[in-house]
């Protein structure tokens, strides 16, 4: 079967929580009702585990959206970042670091991530900030996303994929979870 053979829905809360039963708030829960409760709209696609770029590009193209790839980075200091990028871009560390006034970068911890951003490798999203109540992740976006009407993004786990209209993570949810100040990079 192909990974975008499964139907494609939009998601209400009844869709993922029986209504007599008791709600159990996993972390792709939280990040359902999260959006739901600030109204950020949104459409999902459950899958098979992406464990490509390629099939997360299939995926982006039935939703109708950017496909891009959220990087958890670090640097020696132990600041944390993630880079939203396009799905076809390259990530040059060196220019990188040189754009954020950091020094060496590379690719933060699979302990780093799951106890920030409640995820792990293959399912890193923007929607992981919602996590991070101390601000430790500084938010960093490629020029070439802004572009984007709607962009692609797990809901912490590599087995959904949402489609969400940029303006409202940018104007509505990252103000919320009070990461509004994030950093334009050029790659």
């Amino acid at each position: 079967m192909s990974i975008v053979s499964f139907i494609f829905a939009t998601i209400k809360k009844s869709d993922y929580m029986s209504p007599d039963s008791e709600y159990t708030e996993t972390h792709e829960n939280k990040i359902y009702a999260t959006l739901d409760k600030l109204g950020v709209a949104y459409q999902s696609l459950h899958h098979p585990a992406i464990m490509t770029m390629e099939e997360g590009a299939e995926i982006a193209q039935k939703l109708g959206c950017t496909s891009c790839k959220s990087l958890f980075l670090t640097n020696k200091q132990q600041e944390y970042f993630m880079l939203l990028l396009p799905a076809n871009k390259k990530l040059k560390t060196k220019e990188l670091a040189g754009q954020i006034g950091s020094s060496h970068l590379s690719f933060a911890s699979e302990k780093a991530m799951e106890n920030l951003l409640c995820t792990f490798p293959g399912a890193v999203s923007i929607l992981g900030l919602i996590y991070d109540k101390e601000n430790k992740v500084q938010l960093l976006i490629d020029k070439e996303i802004l572009e984007s009407t709607y962009i692609g993004c797990h809901p912490c786990v590599n087995t959904c994929s949402l489609k969400i209209r940029l303006e409202d993570i940018l104007k509505i949810l990252l103000p919320k979870i009070s990461h509004q100040n994030f950093n334009i990079v050029e790659l």
